[in-house]
């Protein structure tokens, strides 16, 4: 099978592509960045460089591909609605149109339970519990990237959505550093009583999902599945694991949830007053997803993708541990 995998600079991308050359397949691939992609280059990946926000270098990309996992898209708490829709919504309706131009037959697409936050506790939430308003432009625009994925099965082209739930190990960038930056800072602290679960995924139990994915037939197929580690361990245990891992002070500091949610508000009013508009350092969305509980019901993986997590959280965090004190010696 050849396989186009875009935002394979990205480490969701990047740990997909290199899994799939593993077992056998042909890939090849699309970033930004020519530097990112060097080692999957090197094992035999197929690279083609641009921005997927040019339909026409979508469409060859997808020339002559089998199937299509697409993890490219924009990430964060803070910027523009039409920043956020160009990346996570044109770009999909460009790969969405590339594949039934190119006839490629399946589009795996990687979307976020992210879709699912409104600021409030949820246990086990199903695919199914999507909120009538979204809390920011990131859940709302991946689920209208989502919608647009959908919409293309009526033009027979097989597709499923993945909503992995803190993807980890080796290679993240996004959810670990930023803690371990504050905490260096003397910034972090436990928000509320610190008793909050939530579900992680290790990357290789989601490489597992993606290759499922790609090989499901049937009523698997046309569906969205919640993907974690299935077990929600308390969100600072986690992180403390990681900073007793890397040698740092474990975080013990408490704030309460009300005057930590107060301060992030002031926070993003300020910022939006300032010229340029500059990132907060402190967001409400990231207050109450530091004080919630936050869990999956991933049943309907296991049930139509055979999907069973063998990776531990306790594992994957070993393992960026280890990547980290590789690659940030300081």
């Amino acid at each position: 099978m050849k396989i186009l995998v875009t935002g394979a600079s990205g480490f969701i991308g990047g740990r997909f592509a290199r899994f799939a050359l593993e077992q056998g397949l042909a890939v090849r691939v699309n970033g930004r960045r020519a530097e990112g992609v060097e080692h999957l280059v090197k094992r035999g990946a197929e690279f083609v460089q641009g921005d997927l926000g040019d339909a026409e270098l979508a469409r060859r990309l997808c020339h002559d591909v089998e199937a299509v996992v697409h993890c490219a898209g924009a990430v964060g708490v803070w910027g523009r609605y039409e920043d956020f829709h160009r990346a996570n919504v044109q770009v999909t309706e460009n790969i969405v149109e590339a594949c039934l131009k190119q006839q490629v037959r399946r589009l795996v697409h990687l979307s976020s339970p992210s879709i699912y936050f409104d600021g409030r506790s949820h246990v086990a939430i199903r695919e199914e519990q999507v909120p009538k308003r979204f809390f920011d432009h990131y859940g709302k625009t991946k689920y209208l990237a989502e919608q647009r994925v959908f919409g293309a099965q009526e033009f027979g082209l097989e597709v499923l959505a993945l909503r992995p739930r803190s993807v980890t190990g080796a290679g993240d960038t996004s959810i670990f550093p930023r803690l371990i930056n504050m905490q260096r800072k003397g910034r972090l602290a436990i928000i509320g009583n610190g008793l909050n679960k939530v579900d992680f995924t290790s990357v290789h139990n989601l490489n597992d999902a993606l290759f499922a994915a790609l090989l499901a037939a049937g009523p698997a197929l046309g569906r969205a599945y919640n993907i974690s580690n299935g077990a929600p361990v308390p969100l600072w245990d986690a992180v403390n694991y990681v900073l007793r891992g890397l040698g740092l002070p474990p975080v013990s500091r408490h704030l309460p949830y009300a005057l930590a949610y107060g301060a992030a508000a002031l926070n993003e009013g300020a910022c939006r007053l300032l010229p340029g508009r500059p990132e907060p350092t402190l967001f409400r969305l990231g207050v109450a997803m530091m004080a919630k509980d936050f869990s999956l019901d991933i049943g309907r993986a296991r049930e139509y993708l055979d999907y069973d997590p063998q990776v531990s959280l306790w594992t994957a965090l070993d393992e960026f541990c280890q990547w980290w004190k590789a690659h940030h010696p300081g």
